[in-house]
């Protein structure tokens, strides 16, 4: 139903001319003849209605000139208005709508090409070691620094480019490297990494990757060591387990030589991983859990068990805005006590771990964890949760105005097209009038729910509500000389001349009433639905 909607959107032309999206060039004409004939700006000499008259009179030739060219009027049934203002210059070849669908996908991806070809991505991060036991003893609260940053950049279609660098300093000690990347697709299933690295850890690799099924993919790559020219390899399967599930083995041989086995799972409310991984003389396994308890809080629980390691991190986060997250962990260990504050933003990365205490004491543990935790809790209650209660209701408030006001203007603009059809509708009632003809009595459009009141309470004053409006003169202007009338199926009633949207968002509907014969009719119909009268299951 949503794409059947948003196709119907596509018509807005046709309605502007009440014409059904398989109308004949001859019904396109016939069409475009009367509009012009009732909105054209010389039948007025009051400036006010003329400059209504203009305006109508533009919107109407432009639909004319888009649905009377066959190659634009197949692009408009297709993009829309954004099709045909696309840019696109179609040649003789481009005689079908799959031709110029093809031909419109093809102009797409090249604007999406060219924009990536520009495009550039940085990331980076700070990692600020601080130590309160340092602190204390009198030797300061920072205990060393990172810093890590990557630019990447799209040469071409094939192409990438990412160039980094980073520093470190622990104590009196420091060092740095850095690193380029050559990344090339070999094919829509392959590619190869070229990397170099000066500094602290020179070295040059090359790396190739290959998706071996639909499900599993393989990556092997050498790196040479330019301080002692050892050589390492690695090789690392992943296997697709199941819709949300993956796994991994990794084999490294070199100065490190390890094997790791890891499994992934991920879904909306929830994400798992782990790892087991063996070294030359060392092991170590990893554990990490997060829940998410809505779209921007989250927890999270990880453990990590080792021959150098065992400690367990407890915490969560919670997005500040589209862009920003920050999250508190709680870690205690072998090695101590300790908090980690963290900040994302975009693709960047603060980290600040604090060590409370090398000790492990259960009265300070607890309260480490506990005293924290509930001070976000009661900020949560009184400060943050008030603060976002206020800024959405302030939000909510501010689009209700613009809506309101686009609704407003959308209403000024309606009643300025009845006024141009009024002389034209009141002569099509007189006519019908002599010959007990078709009269549109009464017409409401708008909210399905009120509407759909008027089967028990047809003597309210509905004019008045806001989410309707009274069309019945555009439907009096529509009655043809025959004494008929004519909605087309599929096409939004919002867009005929005369109508506009009073709601927006919310189901709509056409009600109805009309007299024929000397019979008294009423009818509802849906806003895509197809409307055509006097028919005898009307009478009421």
């Amino acid at each position: 139903m949503e794409e059947q909607n948003e196709a119907a959107d596509n018509r807005e032309l046709y309605a502007l001319l009440n014409l059904s999206p398989e109308a004949s060039d001859e019904e396109i004409r016939k069409a475009y003849r009367q509009w012009a004939q009732a909105y054209h700006p010389d039948k007025y000499q009051a400036p006010h209605m003329k400059d209504i008259a203009t305006e109508n009179f533009h919107r109407i030739c432009e639909a004319y000139e888009i649905l009377s060219d066959p190659n634009k009027r197949q692009i408009y049934d297709i993009y829309g208005m954004e099709g045909v203002t696309s840019g696109l210059e179609l040649g003789p070849r481009l005689n079908k709508a799959e031709e110029i669908k093809a031909e419109l996908d093809r102009l797409k991806r090249l604007k999406e090409r060219k924009k990536m070809a520009a495009h550039f991505r940085s990331s980076g991060s700070i990692l600020a070691n601080m130590s309160l036991p340092h602190c204390l003893n009198g030797d300061g609260l920072f205990r060393g620094m990172a810093m890590t940053s990557e630019i990447q950049s799209q040469l071409s279609t094939r192409n990438a480019v990412t160039i980094g660098g980073n520093l470190a300093v622990n104590g009196n000690e420091g060092g740095g490297a850095a690193t380029a990347l050559l990344s090339h697709q070999l094919s829509e299933v392959s590619s190869v990494d070229f990397v170099a690295s000066a500094g602290l850890h020179a070295l040059i690799g090359v790396q190739t990757s290959r998706n071996l099924s639909s499900h599993s993919a393989a990556t092997m790559g050498i790196a040479m060591s330019l301080r002692d020219g050892s050589l390492s390899l690695s090789n690392l399967w992943t296997r697709q387990l199941s819709e949300t599930a993956s796994g991994n083995i990794q084999l490294t041989l070199g100065s490190q030589s390890s094997i790791a086995v890891g499994w992934q799972k991920e879904d909306e409310r929830r994400s798992a991983s782990g790892e087991v991984k063996f070294g030359a003389g060392s092991f170590g396994t990893a554990v990490h859990y997060t829940h998410h308890f809505s779209p921007k809080s989250h927890g999270c629980v990880v453990g990590r068990v080792g021959s150098s390691s065992l400690e367990i991190e407890v915490g969560g986060g919670r997005k500040l805005s589209k862009f920003s997250t920050v999250r508190w962990l709680y870690i205690i260990g072998i090695q101590g006590i300790s908090w980690k504050f963290e900040l994302y933003r975009g693709g960047q990365k603060l980290i600040v771990p604090i060590l409370l205490t090398r000790h492990f004491n259960p009265v300070f543990a607890t309260g480490a964890f506990v005293v924290p935790a509930s001070l976000y809790f009661i900020l949560k209650k009184f400060v943050i949760k008030p603060y976002y209660l206020r800024r959405n209701k302030q939000k909510a408030l501010e689009k209700e105005e613009k809506t309101s006001a686009q609704i407003q203007e959308a209403r000024a603009a309606a009643e300025n097209a009845q006024k141009l059809q009024q002389n034209v509708a009141h002569r099509k009632r007189n006519r019908q009038l002599e010959t007990s003809g078709l009269i549109i009595l009464r017409a409401l459009y708008g909210n399905e729910i009120i509407l759909s009141n008027l089967n028990s309470s047809s003597e309210t004053n509905f004019e008045s509500t806001s989410e309707i409006i009274d069309v019945t003169i555009p439907l009096n202007f529509l009655v043809n000389d025959s004494g008929q009338l004519k909605l087309h199926e599929g096409v939004k009633k919002s867009g005929i001349m005369g109508f506009c949207d009073p709601c927006p968002g919310k189901p709509k509907q056409l009600y109805v009433e009309y007299a024929y014969a000397g019979n008294q009719h009423k009818v509802w119909v849906g806003d895509y639905e197809e409307l055509q009268i006097p028919q005898g299951s009307h009478r009421i």
